[in-house]
């Protein structure tokens, strides 16, 4: 017999929660075939058998709380469980060897007493053929051409024929109405409250919510972008782009380009607090927002600095399909420096993201908008995005805040900056 053991579940993660079972006791398990899911506060993880053979028992049902290192059920092997279900099979053989005379001696009678088969029945008649003025009648007034006596030639149906039927159904007196029928039973009342319980992810995403709201000196401070020059040379390079490098060309990688520069820039937006010590990141690991259906999470886009927008796009397109799919790994999700959420995407004008800690400073994108600006003394359509930069007061001062998103901006504005690097 083997145990199946919980895994390592990852740094800080000290338990976990059992999801769902993909197997029931005495069905065959084949070795590295999942087994069971398991929900931490980050990730799902999969936990496979790890020989072939049969699943014995269950220990941690579906919903338990377990820890590293405990066991979750056994395996057998399959030799094993195949010789204990034979002997209940041999007594079914034993016992329908038994029955079988004796239903045998009573079926008998019951066969000499059956009747003779019934003779076959004769095919139906061939039907008549009609000619295509009988035919018309027939369609357009919906009579039925088996119910009306033919005059004609071997019985054929006349032209006459159908409008006497014609004239037959109308002088019948009208069907009578079908009965009212009492009104249907009012529907019963929907509770009014339902309680269901939180998974771990959401569970970590209140705490940690609340404890970024207890912890920082939180601020957020505000800007607008001209999306002009972005969306024009998205347009224009797009098709492309995604000919290329197999990817699209999204919004998304320009602002991360744009926030690396800004961060290099304002360097405290990129740092930490540890104890009593300020931590200064010279690595830019960007993490991107994505709402998913079991909550939000933000996969880390390592190294967004060293890379093109096209390695930028893959990363995001890679790690959205993992999210979305349950699939991220927990290295995919931790050491992030800054963070960006879009919540553009959803339709949102303006809001105030909460940081995502330890980091000091998030990135809110909004919804693409057309407003009138007014420039060099007139009064254009221009598609403007509001910015929002969430950030602790406790590391950035309020002049490096506003610059940081005085330069994401300057960068969005300017995108051919970004690819010249300066």
């Amino acid at each position: 017999m083997t145990d199946i053991m919980t895994p390592t579940l990852g740094e800080s993660v000290t338990e976990a929660t059992v999801a769902r079972w993909a197997k029931r006791p005495g069905d065959p398990v084949v070795k590295d075939e999942v087994l069971v899911e398991l929900e931490t506060d980050k990730v799902n993880l999969e936990v496979a058998a790890p020989e072939d053979g049969v699943l014995a028992d269950i220990l941690a049902e579906e919903g338990a709380t377990i820890e590293p290192g405990q066991v979750l059920g056994h395996i057998t092997a399959a030799g094993a469980a195949s010789a204990k279900a034979k002997a209940p099979v041999r007594e079914v053989e034993v016992a329908a060897a038994a029955v079988a005379p004796a239903a045998a001696a009573a079926a008998s009678p019951v066969a000499e007493r059956a009747p003779a088969e019934p003779p076959p029945t004769p095919p139906a008649a061939e039907a008549r053929p009609l000619a295509p003025s009988v035919q018309r009648i027939v369609a357009e007034n919906a009579l039925d051409a088996s119910a009306i006596a033919g005059t004609g030639k071997d019985g054929r149906i006349t032209k006459g024929d159908a409008l006497a039927a014609l004239e037959a159904r109308a002088e019948r007196p009208p069907p009578a109405p079908a009965p009212v029928q009492p009104p249907a039973a009012p529907r019963p009342p929907r509770e009014r409250e339902e309680r269901v319980r939180m998974t771990r992810l959401r569970q970590t995403i209140a705490r940690r919510l609340k404890e970024a709201q207890e912890t920082a000196a939180m601020l957020t401070t505000f800007n607008e972008v001209d999306m002009t020059a972005v969306m024009a040379m998205r347009s224009r390079y797009k098709d492309v782009f995604e000919k290329r490098h197999g990817v699209r060309l999204g919004f998304m990688s320009f602002f991360v380009k744009a926030c690396v520069a800004a961060l290099k820039e304002v360097p405290a937006v990129n740092a930490e607090i540890d104890g009593q010590d300020l931590i200064y990141k010279n690595h830019y690991d960007i993490g991107v927002a994505v709402g998913t259906e079991r909550g939000l999470v933000v996969p880390v886009v390592r190294d967004a600095d060293a890379k093109s927008l096209a390695e930028i796009e893959k990363s995001i397109n890679e790690l959205g399909a993992k999210a979305r799919d349950g699939s991220l790994a927990l290295d995919d999700l931790q050491g992030g420096t800054f963070t960006i959420s879009n919540g553009g995407v959803y339709g949102s004008l303006m809001s105030t993201p909460i940081l995502n800690q330890p980091q000091s400073g998030i990135l809110g994108m909004h919804k693409i908008q057309d407003r009138p600006m007014a420039m060099n003394g007139q009064v254009v359509i221009r598609p403007m995005m509001y910015l929002a930069l969430s950030y602790d007061h406790r590391v950035v001062d309020g002049q490096g805040a506003v610059t940081f998103l005085v330069k994401v901006k300057e960068f969005i504005e300017d995108p051919q900056r970004l690819l010249l690097d300066v």
